[in-house]
């Protein structure tokens, strides 16, 4: 099979991509990764392309592009390592036709590469080919056969579901039975490992001791053990301790009510046939069918795990904490930007604290600190430097107020610069739309395209423009108020002086003056241990505020022996020198430390 095009000297990896769904069944042997294999190295062979590499994805749908074989061909051709692309046609490549788009007709011109779709006589050289209408209506048929066979699957899976078949995989202690597919039955191996887990449970253990428990007395985890026994569930194939439990992966297990017999039907469901990421039902939408197969754990058993479950993990209620806390949604985890959490101690109910919400260890989150700090010692510190605040203000206020507008500008003008670009995108677009429905309509007189990709088409453009011109009006919106700064500015004075006329901190002035407060984590050891707590100003960011006269530090007792003390910044850079020579800004920070001796 002799190329008929200009022949283009290429150099680098000649990449031959193939690519198989599982729902790839109407003609799978013809589309098998073998015969693919077959046809691209012949076709590289005949047409004298050297240096071939398969790029390969088995099983993965051609309506998302994330997938591992195609996103190692993009960091080879980020890489600058390939020349050309083959495959068998554009199915092959994709299903998505925007995407397809992008890629074969800015992506690869853009990057020097070569593309060639041998059964659909594609062969772009130097960006260009004899198919260039021909192609965009290749890919809308097929984007519309995905989309088809997405619907198909979708009705038999519910037709399924709702019998009562297990929809999903079965999980760690249970395999599919080798004589109906249907059906689950107990892996002996792993099922001994779930019961002891529920049994060490009950017997008082936490979900982070049963897992260094699993890891002790050499159980394989669940990914590692598929992988023992030939089993394809996802996961990292090599792991550097196999024998390694997570806390959450022992949480799941103790939460699965199909260890009773249960099949649990639609707990989750994708949003359309491109994107395949799942989203949670709710539990009424659920679909729960009783014993229909062995059970591992006892129903008793289980409910009994659920009930210490509920207990453990829930949060005590708020009649039982008390007011809220005029704090709750200001005080951010500096490192990983998440909310931290109000809590009351459980042992002495007095004590309130903040911790971090994303905390790997109590709701098996990311972050591996807890950024544990009291509530009492974030209230007096943040009304310590309000107060400092309000001493500027009340020795100058023309200079106080002269000095917030110099240090918003630059922050303003630099974002005010990427809303002004974005605004000139859309609009750009959203001029060119109108002629691109014209040239589709006249398209559909002159019967270059179907009546039924016409309406596919001027769906999309339509459903672009609506999309930009909202973004238009929340870009517009966004100018606005940023010309209305100077407002701000008034309203950011005007509450320190209602502050300066309260006795205690109110959750209306705290929202008036504060966006938000970063804590970090304590660092040091002993009497040596500090914590910082950063405060972003509405309107200004952060200040550090050095005291026109020197304040005693706050001192909290926090536990017997130990205590914490508020520090400022060394007045170097601070809002006293400002009114002198400008303006520079620091953190402010807490030091833990032992109380001095009397």
């Amino acid at each position: 099979m002799q190329s008929n095009k200009k022949q283009k000297q290429v150099t680098g990896i000649t990449a031959l991509y193939c690519r198989l769904s599982r729902d790839d069944n109407t003609d799978r042997e013809s589309n098998s990764i073998a015969n693919q294999k077959k046809m691209l190295q012949a076709y590289a062979r005949e047409n004298h392309m050297g240096n071939t590499k398969f790029y390969v994805d088995d099983g993965y749908t051609g309506t998302n592009f994330n997938r591992p074989g195609f996103q190692e061909l993009l960091d080879d051709i980020e890489m600058g390592y390939v020349g050309t692309i083959i495959v068998k046609d554009m199915s092959r490549f994709g299903r998505e036709y925007l995407q397809v788009g992008y890629y074969t007709e800015n992506y690869f011109p853009d990057h020097n590469v070569r593309f060639i779709a041998i059964n659909d006589n594609v062969d772009c050289v130097d960006g260009a080919t004899d198919m260039d209408d021909f192609i965009p209506i290749k890919n809308i048929m097929n984007e519309l056969y995905a989309k088809d066979i997405s619907r198909k699957v979708r009705s038999a899976h519910n037709t399924r579901g709702r019998a009562g078949e297990p929809l999903s995989q079965p999980p760690y202690g249970y395999v599919k039975d080798p004589q109906d597919k249907k059906r689950w039955i107990i892996d002996p191996e792993a099922a001994s490992v779930v019961r002891e887990i529920f049994k060490l449970y009950l017997d008082g253990n936490g979900e982070d001791t049963i897992a260094r428990i699993m890891q002790e007395e050499q159980h394989l985890n669940c990914t590692a053990y598929w992988a023992s026994k030939g089993i394809n569930r996802g996961g990292k194939k090599s792991q550097p301790n196999p024998y390694k439990w997570k806390s959450s992966t022992i949480h799941g297990i103790l939460t699965r009510q199909e260890y009773c017999g249960d099949v649990l039907n639609f707990k989750t469901r994708s949003k359309s046939f491109k994107n395949h990421r799942r989203i949670d039902n709710p539990k009424e939408d659920w679909m729960v069918f009783e014993d229909r197969h062995e059970a591992i754990i006892l129903r008793d058993t289980y409910q009994k795990v659920q009930k210490r479950l509920k207990s453990t993990h829930q949060r005590a209620p708020k009649e039982i904490n008390g007011p809220k806390s005029i704090f709750c949604d200001i005080l951010r985890c500096a490192d990983c930007g998440s909310k931290l959490w109000y809590h009351t101690n459980t042992q002495n109910r007095d004590i309130h604290y903040f911790s971090c919400s994303n905390y790997v260890k109590d709701y098996r989150g990311t972050c591996l600190t807890r950024h544990y700090i009291r509530a009492d010692a974030v209230e007096a510190v943040v009304e310590m430097e309000l107060r400092r605040l309000a001493e500027y203000l009340v020795a100058d206020e023309n200079r106080f107020a002269e000095i917030l507008a110099r240090r918003s500008i630059k922050q303003v003008e630099s974002e005010k610069k990427t809303v002004q670009s974005e605004l000139r995108k859309s609009e750009m677009r959203i001029e060119i739309i109108p002629k691109l429905l014209k040239t589709l309509y006249e398209d559909k007189l002159s019967g270059k395209t179907s009546e039924d990709n016409y309406c596919v088409l001027s769906q999309e453009y339509s459903d672009e423009r609506e999309q930009l011109q909202k973004k238009i009006l929340k870009l517009r919106r966004k100018l606005t108020e940023m010309g209305e700064k100077e407002n701000e500015r008034e309203e950011f004075i005007h509450a320190i002086r209602k502050f300066m006329e309260m006795r205690t901190l109110t959750k209306q002035v705290l929202n008036e003056l504060i966006d938000h407060i970063d804590v970090y984590e304590t660092q040091g050891t002993g009497k040596n241990k500090t914590q910082r707590l950063v405060i972003y100003y509405k309107f200004v960011g952060y200040l550090d505020i050095d005291p026109t006269q020197r304040h005693p530090n706050y001192t909290a007792d926090i536990r017997e022996g130990v205590a914490i003390e508020y520090v400022s910044c060394e007045p170097s850079d601070s809002l006293k020198e400002l009114f002198s020579e400008g303006y520079n800004a620091c953190d402010d920070s807490f030091e833990e430390a032992k109380p001095e001796q009397a």
